[in-house]
């Protein structure tokens, strides 16, 4: 009997087991997954950007393999099969395609590190190929998709991990405990905030695709639009049709800190104002937004100003929690609590230099889910909700109204121009489904 078999069946009959819990929830389906030691073999999805820091986190836990390589761009497959033959004895297969891969008995994870309009139909498919996933933030390019995927997990019984990974950096975790264990009394507010000083784009000309590029599989779900100079691979991030802008490319951290350290879930009136101020060029989305969400008895504001990098707190990013007895500020790497003079009371550090130096925590959180059953940090119905957040307030931009939101229904009510933004067209045959 082959290793692949031997794995293949442990994974069948950890389905099994999950088939059998049905009714006692999600977090039953996932207990008794299997041995610590169980190895994991994981796809990587994009190689570009985030993706190689996929590959640094899987590559330095224990008993996982990564696998396959995936990306449209030869030249990132070359880089990111390259990054793991550093460090790993075996090569992982480099492919264009990671549809080709997802029928692969070996196979037990994708980790997906596309551009935002792939993350949803690239969960679908391999939730429905029987893989688990990791999926980069925000998760979903519009509100319907993220209902898709946390309906494709729950039917198909899979463990998937949205990369909002500051969930599991040990300062930021004391630091909620704080708020949770009552140290600013009742809490009230949370303000995020990300500055950044991002250069013009200019105007794109239209240009032959490059030949290390497969530009249609590059679009995939998204209308085809023709290529030009100025998209590929950060920029689509400020276009419409494949990105959600800064709210979701980094807004999407500090709305879940805000959310997860107020204790709400979504919002029931939505607003923001902003507009793209500092260079006149092809960005579509706002590089100034300042979005307010209302849960009733607490509220959340989120600011971004992505070509002006003076921040608040002395950082570029950060959250600051406001109770009755003070206020905690989670800036840059380190918390502050202060009470209401004004006086620190006291500080909870980051013991490492990187903000990003505790990414692979998360991923071995995914990967003890898939063992072990273990409960996620960030499992992608509770990730979803902060996302929602990204995409109404994008909604309450681009359309400039004042939105109101059943948090039951999950729905937009009484504005028939904005509900309308809360899917999206795609191109005909990639209509994702459940």
């Amino acid at each position: 009997m082959t290793d692949s078999i031997t794995r293949r069946r442990f994974l069948q009959q950890t389905s099994t087991l999950a088939a059998g819990l049905g009714a006692l929830g999600h977090a039953a389906l996932l207990r008794g997954a299997g041995s610590p030691n169980e190895k994991v073999v994981v796809a990587v999805v994009g190689c570009n950007g985030r993706g190689m820091a996929h590959i640094a986190g899987f590559l330095a836990l224990p008993h996982v393999e990564v696998g396959y390589v995936c990306d449209v761009d030869s030249r990132a497959v070359e880089k990111g099969v390259a990054a793991v033959a550093r460090k790993q004895a075996k090569k992982p297969l480099g492919v264009k395609d990671f549809r080709t891969i997802l029928d692969r008995p070996d196979l037990d994870a994708i980790s997906i590190a596309t551009p935002e309009h792939w993350h949803a139909p690239a969960t679908l498919l391999a939730c429905a190929a029987g893989k688990h996933v990791y999926v980069e933030k925000p998760g979903s390019h519009n509100l319907r998709e993220g209902r898709l995927m946390v309906a494709a997990a729950r039917k198909y019984r899979r463990v998937v991990q949205m990369g909002n990974q500051r969930r599991s950096w040990p300062w930021v975790i004391e630091s909620i405990a704080a708020l949770h264990a009552g140290e600013l009394g009742k809490l009230f507010f949370a303000r995020g905030w990300y500055m950044n000083h991002r250069p013009s784009i200019g105007r794109g000309r239209p240009v032959p695709v490059p030949d290390w590029l497969d530009y249609s599989l590059w679009q995939g779900p998204a209308p085809e639009q023709p290529y030009r100079d100025n998209i590929l691979h950060y920029n689509w991030h400020w276009f419409w049709n494949w990105g959600t802008g800064e709210s979701g490319n980094n807004g999407v951290h500090m709305l879940d800190l805000a959310r997860l350290g107020l204790q709400v879930d979504l919002p029931t009136r939505i607003t923001c104002g902003g507009a793209r101020y500092f260079h006149q060029d092809d960005w579509e989305t706002p590089d100034t937004m300042s979005a307010t969400f209302d849960f009733g008895d607490k509220g959340i504001a989120w600011e971004c100003q992505s070509c002006a990098p003076r921040g608040f707190e002395g950082a570029t990013v950060g959250v600051n929690f406001y109770g009755e007895n003070g206020c905690l500020a989670m800036a840059g790497s380190n918390t502050v609590i202060y009470d209401l003079n004004n006086k620190v009371v006291r500080e909870i550090k980051s013991q490492r230099a990187g903000l990003f130096d505790f990414d692979a925590i998360h991923f071995a959180n995914f990967l003890d889910a898939i063992r072990e059953g273990k409960p996620l940090k960030s499992d992608i119905e509770d990730g979803q909700k902060s996302t929602a957040l990204c995409h109404l307030a994008n909604i309450a931009w681009r359309t400039g109204h004042t939105l109101n939101f059943d948090p039951r229904t999950q729905k937009i009510v009484g504005d028939k121009t904005a509900a309308a933004l809360a899917s999206r067209t795609y191109r005909r045959g990639w209509e994702p489904k459940v």
